[in-house]
């Protein structure tokens, strides 16, 4: 018992980085932002409205880490943006929302929920 217990605290000691790494089912380990950007990196549901060229229209619920009342809205998606998934008009999905330097966010990763 003492044997099992012990491989189980190992296992868990293991992949601790790798939940460490994670947020809401993302895995932020592979993603080319700064780690302030990733660490300041803000997460929220919304449903999918449209995808354009560098933007999506989202409706989302109130998100109270940075302010704002829930919304449809615009927002900006990074050329570097990580697309987990195949995603479309009317799907819920995660989104992992990201400030820049100007202060404004911008969507850093999308995940289908």
């Amino acid at each position: 018992m003492k044997t099992l217990t012990a491989t189980f605290g190992l296992m868990a000691l293991s992949t601790m980085p790798a939940f460490a790494q994670m947020n809401h089912g993302m895995d932020h380990s592979n993603m080319p932002m700064s780690s302030e950007q990733v660490e300041s990196a803000v997460h929220t549901k919304a449903i999918v409205n449209a995808i354009g060229d560098g933007t999506a229209n989202v409706s989302h619920g109130p998100i109270p880490e940075i302010g704002w009342p829930a919304m449809t809205m615009d927002l900006p998606v990074l050329e570097n943006a990580e697309m987990m998934g195949e995603i479309s008009a009317g799907d819920e999905v995660t989104l992992m929302l990201v400030k820049g330097s100007d202060g404004m966010y911008s969507i850093g990763a999308m995940m289908p929920n």
